[in-house]
Protein backbone atom coordinates (compact mmCIF):
# COMPACT_ATOMS: atom_id res chain seq x y z
CA UNK A 1 0.00 0.00 0.00
CA UNK A 2 2.77 2.43 1.00
CA UNK A 3 6.52 2.20 0.97
CA UNK A 4 8.99 2.42 3.83
CA UNK A 5 10.29 5.81 4.95
CA UNK A 6 12.01 7.50 2.02
CA UNK A 7 15.68 8.38 2.34
CA UNK A 8 16.62 12.09 2.36
CA UNK A 9 19.94 12.11 0.42
CA UNK A 10 19.81 15.85 -0.27
CA UNK A 11 18.53 18.92 1.57
CA UNK A 12 16.00 19.84 -1.09
CA UNK A 13 12.53 20.66 0.26
CA UNK A 14 10.35 17.58 -0.06
CA UNK A 15 6.90 18.13 -1.53
CA UNK A 16 4.24 15.45 -1.84
CA UNK A 17 1.50 15.88 -4.44
CA UNK A 18 -1.70 14.01 -3.63
CA UNK A 19 -4.50 13.37 -6.09
CA UNK A 20 -6.87 10.57 -6.96
CA UNK A 21 -9.32 11.46 -9.73
CA UNK A 22 -9.03 12.02 -13.45
CA UNK A 23 -9.64 15.81 -13.31
CA UNK A 24 -7.10 16.25 -10.52
CA UNK A 25 -4.52 14.23 -12.42
CA UNK A 26 -4.99 16.27 -15.61
CA UNK A 27 -4.66 19.55 -13.73
CA UNK A 28 -1.72 18.46 -11.57
CA UNK A 29 0.27 16.68 -14.28
CA UNK A 30 1.87 19.83 -15.75
CA UNK A 31 2.75 21.07 -12.26
CA UNK A 32 4.34 17.76 -11.32
CA UNK A 33 6.46 17.86 -14.48
CA UNK A 34 7.42 21.49 -13.81
CA UNK A 35 8.53 20.69 -10.26
CA UNK A 36 10.64 17.78 -11.43
CA UNK A 37 12.25 19.71 -14.27
CA UNK A 38 13.03 22.61 -11.94
CA UNK A 39 15.40 20.50 -9.88
CA UNK A 40 14.94 22.51 -6.70
CA UNK A 41 12.53 20.10 -5.02
CA UNK A 42 12.45 16.50 -3.86
CA UNK A 43 9.10 15.59 -5.44
CA UNK A 44 6.88 12.64 -4.50
CA UNK A 45 3.55 11.60 -5.96
CA UNK A 46 0.83 9.88 -3.96
CA UNK A 47 -2.27 8.75 -5.83
CA UNK A 48 -5.32 7.60 -3.92
CA UNK A 49 -7.06 6.00 -6.93
CA UNK A 50 -10.39 7.46 -5.87
CA UNK A 51 -11.14 6.86 -9.58
CA UNK A 52 -9.07 3.83 -10.53
CA UNK A 53 -9.51 3.26 -14.26
CA UNK A 54 -9.89 6.89 -15.29
CA UNK A 55 -6.91 7.92 -13.15
CA UNK A 56 -4.64 5.25 -14.61
CA UNK A 57 -5.34 6.43 -18.16
CA UNK A 58 -4.19 9.95 -17.29
CA UNK A 59 -1.07 8.72 -15.51
CA UNK A 60 -0.09 6.73 -18.58
CA UNK A 61 -0.84 9.57 -20.99
CA UNK A 62 1.26 12.12 -19.06
CA UNK A 63 3.96 9.52 -18.28
CA UNK A 64 3.56 9.80 -14.51
CA UNK A 65 4.50 7.10 -12.01
CA UNK A 66 3.33 7.14 -8.41
CA UNK A 67 5.61 6.72 -5.42
CA UNK A 68 2.57 5.68 -3.38
CA UNK A 69 -0.66 4.16 -4.69
CA UNK A 70 -3.33 3.89 -2.00
CA UNK A 71 -5.76 1.98 -4.23
CA UNK A 72 -8.64 3.31 -2.15
CA UNK A 73 -11.50 2.70 -4.60
CA UNK A 74 -13.94 -0.09 -3.76
CA UNK A 75 -17.10 -1.21 -5.53
CA UNK A 76 -20.19 0.61 -4.30
CA UNK A 77 -18.12 2.84 -2.03
CA UNK A 78 -19.84 5.41 0.17
CA UNK A 79 -18.35 8.83 0.72
CA UNK A 80 -17.84 8.15 4.42
CA UNK A 81 -16.21 4.81 3.74
CA UNK A 82 -13.94 6.37 1.11
CA UNK A 83 -12.94 9.22 3.43
CA UNK A 84 -12.13 6.81 6.26
CA UNK A 85 -9.85 4.73 4.00
CA UNK A 86 -8.17 7.84 2.60
CA UNK A 87 -7.41 9.32 5.97
CA UNK A 88 -5.99 6.09 7.36
CA UNK A 89 -3.82 5.34 4.33
CA UNK A 90 -2.60 8.92 3.93
CA UNK A 91 -1.36 8.80 7.52
CA UNK A 92 1.09 6.09 6.50
CA UNK A 93 2.35 8.03 3.50
CA UNK A 94 2.93 11.23 5.45
CA UNK A 95 4.65 9.34 8.25
CA UNK A 96 6.96 7.70 5.71
CA UNK A 97 7.75 10.77 3.64
CA UNK A 98 7.82 13.49 6.32
CA UNK A 99 7.33 16.17 3.67
CA UNK A 100 7.95 19.88 4.02
CA UNK A 101 4.78 20.63 2.04
CA UNK A 102 1.73 18.76 0.76
CA UNK A 103 0.09 19.94 -2.47
CA UNK A 104 -3.56 19.15 -3.15
CA UNK A 105 -5.97 20.17 -5.86
CA UNK A 106 -9.54 21.32 -6.05
CA UNK A 107 -12.47 19.89 -4.15
CA UNK A 108 -12.51 16.09 -4.08
CA UNK A 109 -12.66 13.76 -1.09
CA UNK A 110 -8.98 13.08 -1.77
CA UNK A 111 -8.23 16.79 -1.50
CA UNK A 112 -10.17 17.24 1.73
CA UNK A 113 -8.77 14.15 3.47
CA UNK A 114 -5.19 14.86 2.41
CA UNK A 115 -5.62 18.38 3.80
CA UNK A 116 -6.92 17.06 7.11
CA UNK A 117 -4.17 14.43 7.31
CA UNK A 118 -1.48 17.04 6.66
CA UNK A 119 -2.95 19.42 9.23
CA UNK A 120 -3.10 16.74 11.90
CA UNK A 121 0.59 15.99 11.34
CA UNK A 122 1.55 19.69 11.37
CA UNK A 123 2.60 19.72 7.69
CA UNK A 124 2.10 22.93 5.66
CA UNK A 125 -0.43 22.63 2.85
CA UNK A 126 -0.69 24.29 -0.57
CA UNK A 127 -4.07 24.29 -2.30
CA UNK A 128 -4.16 24.45 -6.10
CA UNK A 129 -7.39 25.90 -7.57
CA UNK A 130 -8.27 27.57 -4.28
CA UNK A 131 -11.12 29.97 -3.64
CA UNK A 132 -13.89 28.60 -5.86
CA UNK A 133 -17.27 29.06 -4.20
CA UNK A 134 -20.99 28.84 -4.94
CA UNK A 135 -22.01 29.80 -1.40
CA UNK A 136 -24.27 26.73 -1.25
CA UNK A 137 -23.03 23.60 0.54
CA UNK A 138 -25.51 21.50 -1.46
CA UNK A 139 -24.38 22.64 -4.92
CA UNK A 140 -22.08 21.14 -5.89
CA UNK A 141 -22.23 18.45 -3.24
CA UNK A 142 -19.93 17.45 -1.59
CA UNK A 143 -17.36 19.55 -3.47
CA UNK A 144 -18.31 22.90 -1.96
CA UNK A 145 -17.71 21.58 1.56
CA UNK A 146 -14.46 19.88 0.52
CA UNK A 147 -12.88 23.05 -0.85
CA UNK A 148 -14.03 25.16 2.11
CA UNK A 149 -12.52 22.62 4.50
CA UNK A 150 -9.25 22.62 2.57
CA UNK A 151 -9.04 26.42 2.74
CA UNK A 152 -9.14 26.26 6.55
CA UNK A 153 -5.98 24.13 6.60
CA UNK A 154 -4.01 25.67 3.71
CA UNK A 155 -0.85 27.72 4.16
CA UNK A 156 -0.62 28.71 0.48
CA UNK A 157 -3.70 29.34 -1.67
CA UNK A 158 -3.19 29.24 -5.44
CA UNK A 159 -6.31 30.95 -6.78
CA UNK A 160 -7.04 30.63 -10.51
CA UNK A 161 -8.81 34.00 -10.83
CA UNK A 162 -9.25 37.35 -9.12
CA UNK A 163 -12.80 36.31 -8.24
CA UNK A 164 -11.45 33.27 -6.37
CA UNK A 165 -8.95 35.52 -4.60
CA UNK A 166 -11.77 37.82 -3.43
CA UNK A 167 -13.66 34.81 -2.07
CA UNK A 168 -10.66 33.84 0.04
CA UNK A 169 -10.13 37.38 1.30
CA UNK A 170 -13.79 37.53 2.33
CA UNK A 171 -13.22 34.40 4.43
CA UNK A 172 -10.30 35.98 6.26
CA UNK A 173 -7.38 34.47 4.34
CA UNK A 174 -4.38 36.80 4.39
CA UNK A 175 -3.62 38.47 1.08
CA UNK A 176 0.04 37.41 1.36
CA UNK A 177 -1.05 33.74 1.45
CA UNK A 178 -2.87 34.02 -1.90
CA UNK A 179 -1.30 33.85 -5.36
CA UNK A 180 -3.44 34.32 -8.49
CA UNK A 181 -2.08 31.98 -11.14
CA UNK A 182 -4.67 31.12 -13.78
CA UNK A 183 -5.87 27.54 -13.97
CA UNK A 184 -3.43 24.68 -14.53
CA UNK A 185 -6.00 22.96 -16.76
CA UNK A 186 -5.17 25.54 -19.43
CA UNK A 187 -1.51 24.48 -19.21
CA UNK A 188 -2.56 20.82 -19.66
CA UNK A 189 -4.98 21.62 -22.48
CA UNK A 190 -2.43 23.66 -24.43
CA UNK A 191 0.11 20.85 -24.09
CA UNK A 192 -2.38 18.29 -25.35
CA UNK A 193 -3.50 20.45 -28.29
CA UNK A 194 0.14 20.88 -29.36
CA UNK A 195 0.65 17.14 -28.96
CA UNK A 196 -2.34 16.33 -31.18
CA UNK A 197 -1.29 18.89 -33.79
CA UNK A 198 2.30 17.66 -33.92
CA UNK A 199 1.15 14.08 -34.39
CA UNK A 200 -1.69 14.96 -36.77
CA UNK A 201 -3.67 12.70 -34.46
CA UNK A 202 -7.16 11.44 -35.22
CA UNK A 203 -9.19 8.75 -33.42
CA UNK A 204 -8.53 5.24 -34.68
CA UNK A 205 -11.25 3.14 -36.26
CA UNK A 206 -14.29 3.09 -34.04
CA UNK A 207 -17.24 5.31 -33.15
CA UNK A 208 -15.27 8.57 -33.09
CA UNK A 209 -13.48 7.77 -36.33
CA UNK A 210 -16.86 7.22 -37.97
CA UNK A 211 -18.33 10.62 -37.15
CA UNK A 212 -19.63 12.09 -40.43
CA UNK A 213 -17.19 14.67 -41.78
CA UNK A 214 -18.54 18.17 -41.26
CA UNK A 215 -21.60 17.11 -39.25
CA UNK A 216 -22.41 19.30 -36.22
CA UNK A 217 -21.42 17.58 -32.96
CA UNK A 218 -22.95 18.19 -29.53
CA UNK A 219 -20.64 16.81 -26.84
CA UNK A 220 -22.32 15.81 -23.56
CA UNK A 221 -20.86 14.97 -20.16
CA UNK A 222 -22.63 14.49 -16.84
CA UNK A 223 -21.74 13.10 -13.44
CA UNK A 224 -22.77 15.54 -10.68
CA UNK A 225 -24.14 13.85 -7.57
CA UNK A 226 -26.75 16.56 -7.06
CA UNK A 227 -28.21 15.60 -10.47
CA UNK A 228 -28.67 11.91 -9.56
CA UNK A 229 -32.25 10.74 -9.89
CA UNK A 230 -34.72 13.23 -11.33
CA UNK A 231 -31.96 15.46 -12.70
CA UNK A 232 -30.51 12.75 -14.93
CA UNK A 233 -33.97 11.62 -15.97
CA UNK A 234 -34.70 15.16 -17.17
CA UNK A 235 -31.35 15.43 -18.95
CA UNK A 236 -31.98 12.16 -20.78
CA UNK A 237 -35.48 13.21 -21.87
CA UNK A 238 -33.99 16.42 -23.25
CA UNK A 239 -31.28 14.56 -25.19
CA UNK A 240 -33.79 12.12 -26.67
CA UNK A 241 -35.94 15.02 -27.88
CA UNK A 242 -32.95 16.89 -29.31
CA UNK A 243 -31.71 13.83 -31.19
CA UNK A 244 -35.19 13.39 -32.69
CA UNK A 245 -35.47 17.08 -33.58
CA UNK A 246 -31.99 17.34 -35.16
CA UNK A 247 -31.25 14.09 -37.03
CA UNK A 248 -28.35 15.76 -38.89
CA UNK A 249 -26.55 16.49 -35.60
CA UNK A 250 -24.32 13.91 -33.92
CA UNK A 251 -24.79 13.77 -30.14
CA UNK A 252 -21.78 12.17 -28.44
CA UNK A 253 -22.01 11.21 -24.77
CA UNK A 254 -19.05 9.59 -22.96
CA UNK A 255 -20.96 8.12 -20.01
CA UNK A 256 -19.48 8.28 -16.52
CA UNK A 257 -18.88 4.91 -14.83
CA UNK A 258 -21.05 5.67 -11.79
CA UNK A 259 -24.08 3.31 -11.88
CA UNK A 260 -26.38 6.19 -10.94
CA UNK A 261 -25.36 7.85 -14.19
CA UNK A 262 -25.11 4.80 -16.42
CA UNK A 263 -28.49 3.40 -15.36
CA UNK A 264 -30.80 6.17 -16.58
CA UNK A 265 -28.60 7.10 -19.52
CA UNK A 266 -28.53 3.63 -21.07
CA UNK A 267 -32.17 2.94 -20.18
CA UNK A 268 -33.52 6.12 -21.76
CA UNK A 269 -31.02 6.82 -24.55
CA UNK A 270 -29.88 3.43 -25.82
CA UNK A 271 -30.53 2.69 -29.49
CA UNK A 272 -30.90 6.29 -30.76
CA UNK A 273 -29.13 6.39 -34.14
CA UNK A 274 -27.51 9.83 -33.89
CA UNK A 275 -26.73 9.64 -30.15
CA UNK A 276 -23.54 7.73 -29.37
CA UNK A 277 -23.18 6.44 -25.81
CA UNK A 278 -19.47 5.83 -25.29
CA UNK A 279 -17.35 4.69 -22.35
CA UNK A 280 -15.34 7.45 -20.64
CA UNK A 281 -12.72 8.75 -23.04
CA UNK A 282 -9.08 9.26 -22.17
CA UNK A 283 -7.83 12.84 -22.21
CA UNK A 284 -6.42 12.63 -25.73
CA UNK A 285 -9.76 11.51 -27.17
CA UNK A 286 -11.72 13.96 -25.04
CA UNK A 287 -9.67 16.97 -26.13
CA UNK A 288 -10.14 15.90 -29.75
CA UNK A 289 -13.88 15.66 -29.11
CA UNK A 290 -13.96 19.15 -27.59
CA UNK A 291 -12.10 20.49 -30.61
CA UNK A 292 -14.57 18.75 -32.92
CA UNK A 293 -17.71 19.85 -31.04
CA UNK A 294 -20.04 22.63 -32.14
CA UNK A 295 -21.20 23.08 -28.54
CA UNK A 296 -20.82 21.30 -25.22
CA UNK A 297 -23.58 20.32 -22.80
CA UNK A 298 -22.16 19.45 -19.39
CA UNK A 299 -22.40 19.59 -15.61
CA UNK A 300 -18.62 19.37 -15.23
CA UNK A 301 -16.36 21.83 -13.48
CA UNK A 302 -13.23 21.38 -15.58
CA UNK A 303 -15.03 21.56 -18.92
CA UNK A 304 -16.18 25.08 -17.98
CA UNK A 305 -12.48 26.03 -17.96
CA UNK A 306 -11.32 24.01 -20.96
CA UNK A 307 -14.05 24.85 -23.47
CA UNK A 308 -13.55 28.65 -23.41
CA UNK A 309 -9.88 28.06 -24.29
CA UNK A 310 -11.13 26.24 -27.40
CA UNK A 311 -13.85 28.86 -28.10
CA UNK A 312 -16.66 26.34 -27.62
CA UNK A 313 -20.07 27.42 -26.24
CA UNK A 314 -20.98 25.64 -23.00
CA UNK A 315 -24.47 25.02 -21.65
CA UNK A 316 -24.09 24.11 -18.00
CA UNK A 317 -26.64 21.68 -16.55
CA UNK A 318 -26.46 23.06 -13.02
CA UNK A 319 -28.31 25.67 -10.99
CA UNK A 320 -25.14 27.30 -9.64
CA UNK A 321 -21.47 27.41 -10.55
CA UNK A 322 -18.31 28.05 -8.60
CA UNK A 323 -16.79 29.35 -11.83
CA UNK A 324 -18.86 32.51 -12.45
CA UNK A 325 -16.16 34.14 -14.57
CA UNK A 326 -17.14 32.17 -17.68
CA UNK A 327 -20.82 32.98 -17.20
CA UNK A 328 -19.96 36.68 -16.84
CA UNK A 329 -17.76 36.51 -19.94
CA UNK A 330 -20.59 34.96 -21.95
CA UNK A 331 -18.95 31.67 -22.90
CA UNK A 332 -20.97 29.57 -20.41
CA UNK A 333 -24.73 29.67 -19.82
CA UNK A 334 -26.49 28.07 -16.85
CA UNK A 335 -29.45 25.97 -18.02
CA UNK A 336 -30.22 23.70 -15.05
CA UNK A 337 -31.64 20.20 -15.54
CA UNK A 338 -35.18 20.99 -16.71
CA UNK A 339 -35.74 19.12 -19.98
CA UNK A 340 -37.70 21.92 -21.66
CA UNK A 341 -35.05 24.51 -20.79
CA UNK A 342 -32.22 22.30 -22.06
CA UNK A 343 -34.01 21.64 -25.35
CA UNK A 344 -34.73 25.34 -25.83
CA UNK A 345 -31.16 26.45 -25.12
CA UNK A 346 -29.51 23.81 -27.31
CA UNK A 347 -31.99 24.54 -30.10
CA UNK A 348 -31.21 28.25 -29.91
CA UNK A 349 -27.51 27.63 -30.50
CA UNK A 350 -28.10 25.07 -33.26
CA UNK A 351 -30.65 27.27 -35.06
CA UNK A 352 -29.04 30.67 -34.60
CA UNK A 353 -25.42 30.88 -35.84
CA UNK A 354 -25.10 34.43 -34.50
CA UNK A 355 -25.94 33.31 -30.95
CA UNK A 356 -23.37 30.52 -31.13
CA UNK A 357 -20.79 32.85 -32.65
CA UNK A 358 -21.27 35.35 -29.81
CA UNK A 359 -20.51 32.67 -27.21
CA UNK A 360 -17.49 31.40 -29.18
CA UNK A 361 -16.01 34.89 -29.40
CA UNK A 362 -16.09 35.49 -25.62
CA UNK A 363 -12.68 35.77 -23.98
CA UNK A 364 -11.29 32.95 -21.85
CA UNK A 365 -11.13 34.07 -18.20
CA UNK A 366 -9.07 31.12 -16.95
CA UNK A 367 -5.55 31.99 -17.92
CA UNK A 368 -2.79 31.91 -20.47
CA UNK A 369 -1.19 28.52 -19.87
CA UNK A 370 1.46 29.86 -17.47
CA UNK A 371 -0.20 28.84 -14.19
CA UNK A 372 2.42 26.22 -13.34
CA UNK A 373 5.22 28.72 -13.89
CA UNK A 374 3.59 31.11 -11.41
CA UNK A 375 2.99 28.35 -8.84
CA UNK A 376 6.60 27.20 -9.16
CA UNK A 377 7.90 30.74 -8.62
CA UNK A 378 5.81 31.15 -5.46
CA UNK A 379 6.95 27.79 -4.10
CA UNK A 380 10.59 28.76 -4.65
CA UNK A 381 9.91 31.99 -2.79
CA UNK A 382 8.21 30.13 0.05
CA UNK A 383 11.24 27.89 0.53
CA UNK A 384 13.75 30.70 0.05
CA UNK A 385 15.16 29.28 -3.17
CA UNK A 386 16.74 31.48 -5.82
CA UNK A 387 14.40 32.11 -8.71
CA UNK A 388 15.18 30.42 -12.02
CA UNK A 389 17.85 28.04 -10.69
CA UNK A 390 17.86 24.82 -8.71
CA UNK A 391 18.73 24.94 -5.04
Amino acid sequence: MTSSPAARPCPLPRVVLVFGTRPEAIKMAPLLHALRVDGGFDVRLCVTAQHRQMLDEVLELFELSADHDLDAMTEGQSLNGLCARLLERLEGVLAAEQPDLVLVHGDTSTCAMASLAAFQRGIPLAHIEAGLRTGNLQAPWPEEANRRLTAVFATLHFAPTESARRNLLAEGVADAAICVTGNTVVDALQWMCRHLDELGWRPPAGPLGQLPEGAPVVLITGHRRENFGEGFEQICHALAELARRYPQVQFVYPVHLNPQVRGPVHRLLGGIANLQLLPPQDYRHFVWLMQRASLILTDSGGVQEEAPSLHKPVLLMRTATERPEAVAAGCVRLVGTDAVRIVDEVSRLLDDPAAAREMRSASNPYGDGLACRRILARLREYFGLAQGAPA
